[in-house]
């Protein structure tokens, strides 16, 4: 199958089933009236099934679903313990952050750090973001999408698979906004899951679909969450410090996720969503990584294991199958990339250009313009990342090194009235200059820590640091009695969570022990 001819009729129908569905949604919402607040947050009307599909389906981009059976073929199944440690942070969230968040009313988090500490922070915040977003996120989806999409289809370049990627995708972001990539996401979770859990099924298979035949053909060590220190993929304590921190930054301040939230037509509707994402989150485990490990004795000798997904597709499926598995990865792929260019373009237009000035038709059309800049620019850098050999391997050292320091600033300031701008600031640049000095540290052999433990440490030496600042600064710089900073934190009039989002949460808990119980 190494030409598109091999494509079964099947597989093409597939393929254009999903891609024709997607510019028919696209298409509906773009008869609406576009304004900025619908163009960046689907107008806050999202309930709960939008919100809660919606996270899932742009955190699995086409690099979770080729490099957790990648990870798991390697260094064993320890990779899906992000996956996990996401519904703990999406449960933490909703108790601690949402309230907050939703009363706020803000339309992105760098709008949230000025109105807590000042227009330097809504900045920096908003500059790192971007950066990430774009060099990282959407960049290294559109590079891993074309790998696989060359797979079956040698004839295109690098080049033309991503920038085409990330036209496509933009068009249809551009066109409907957050509600089209919205509504998109809920059609692309859902045939995510379907593609995954088909594969999986259709790999356990080969064992005859016992486990006990899995335990006996795959290595102990791949098959188990708790790893020791010495672990290349997630050692224990970096399981306890470093996880919990860049998830929190993931998935309560990163933009692109977080906006899913803002757009939620209340709390209710946004807890309820939250808790939904988090239930699907353990499923990665079972029908992405779990295939991984399982494909050790069908496919000992792979040159690289990011070959994995491709490989089991192409052996193990039949006509019909592969078309569904190549939608799935489109899905993947553009469910993330058009929520990172959503947000990336909120961010351009409302924290950096506008800034709540601008009428909202011209934001509405600039956000269009923006939307469609951003995916050129990650177009045109996602083929030169083949260059930076080992760059997207530490693809999770950059966001432990990078973001720690961002989140122990946040906390401290949702946590301590008395934090001011000042030492919020200063607080950041320091944790920030100790993450670039362990950096270097670590890539000369100086610092000979795991990076997941790394992350809990700059956030740990970032909250002292910061800390330090608030008491030199004293009341010079901390928020004066009443004032409005001090007030977008009070916590004495914030709503309530509903009731039975408590029942969830616990059920989500409860099934959370149980993974850790049968796979420690």
């Amino acid at each position: 199958m190494g030409a598109a001819t091999a494509l079964h009729t099947l597989d093409w129908a597939a393929i254009g089933a999903y891609l024709a569905a997607t510019v028919l949604i696209a298409a509906a919402v773009t008869r609406r009236r576009t304004t900025a607040g619908e163009l960046f947050l689907a107008g806050r009307s999202l309930g709960p099934l939008a919100v809660g599909f919606s996270l899932f389906a742009s955190n699995i981009s086409s690099d979770t679903l080729i490099g957790l059976p990648g990870a798991a073929y390697s260094t064993g199944i320890s990779a899906a313990n992000y996956e996990w440690m996401a519904s703990v942070v999406l449960v933490f969230s909703l108790a601690w952050v949402y309230p907050v968040l939703m009363r706020s009313r803000v339309a992105t988090m760098p709008e949230l750090f000025e109105r807590r500490f000042d227009a330097r922070m809504r900045k920096y915040l908003a500059g790192i973001t971007l950066f990430l977003s774009i060099v990282l996120d959407t960049a290294g989806t559109l590079y891993a999408g074309a790998l696989v999409l060359r797979t079956f289809f040698p004839q295109l370049g690098l080049g033309q698979a991503a920038l085409g990627l990330a036209l496509f995708t933009a068009a249809y972001t551009a066109a409907g906004g957050l509600r089209a990539v919205v509504y998109t996401d809920v059609m692309q979770a859902l045939v995510l899951l379907i593609g995954s859990a088909l594969l999986a099924w259709t790999v356990f298979g080969q064992y005859g679909h016992s486990w006990a035949a899995v335990r006996a053909a795959v290595p102990a060590s791949h098959l188990s969450l708790i790893r020791p220190m010495g672990d290349p993929g997630v050692p224990w304590l970096g399981l306890l410090t470093g996880l919990p921190v860049v998830g929190f930054y993931y998935w309560t301040m990163n933009q692109y996720i977080i906006q899913r939230v803002l757009s939620a037509r209340d709390l209710p509707a946004a807890s309820r969503g939250a808790l939904l994402a988090a239930n699907l989150k353990l499923l990665p485990l079972f029908i992405m990584t779990l295939p991984g490990a399982m494909a050790i004795p069908l496919l000992p000798h792979l040159a690289h294991p990011d070959q994995v997904w491709p490989e089991l597709v192409r052996q193990y499926l039949p006509a019909g199958m592969v078309g569904l598995m190549l939608a799935a990865l489109l899905a993947a792929l553009m469910s993330t990339c058009s929520a990172t260019l959503n947000s990336a373009a909120t961010l351009l237009t409302l924290d950096f250009i506008a800034r709540g000035e601008a009428p909202s038709a011209h934001a509405a059309q600039l956000g269009r313009w923006l939307t469609l800049a951003v995916a050129l620019i990650a177009g045109l850098w996602a083929p030169h990342i083949a260059e930076f050999r080992g760059l997207w391997a530490y693809l999770q050292q950059v966001f432990a090194y990078v973001t720690s320091p961002l989140v122990a600033v946040f906390v401290l300031g949702l946590a301590s009235k008395r934090l001011g701008p000042r030492a919020a600031f200063r607080g950041l640049a320091s944790g920030h200059a100790a993450s670039a000095a362990l950096f270097v540290g670590e890539r000369a052999g100086w610092v000979p820590i795991h990076f997941t433990v790394i992350g809990g440490v700059l956030f740990a030496l970032t909250l002292m640091l910061t800390w330090g600042w608030m008491r030199a600064l004293g009341d010079r710089d901390a928020p004066a009695a009443g004032s409005p900073r001090r007030a977008l934190i009070d916590r004495a009039q914030l709503p309530r969570l509903p009731a039975d989002t408590w029942a969830w949460a616990a059920l989500v808990a409860l099934a959370i022990v149980a993974i850790l119980w049968v796979f420690r």
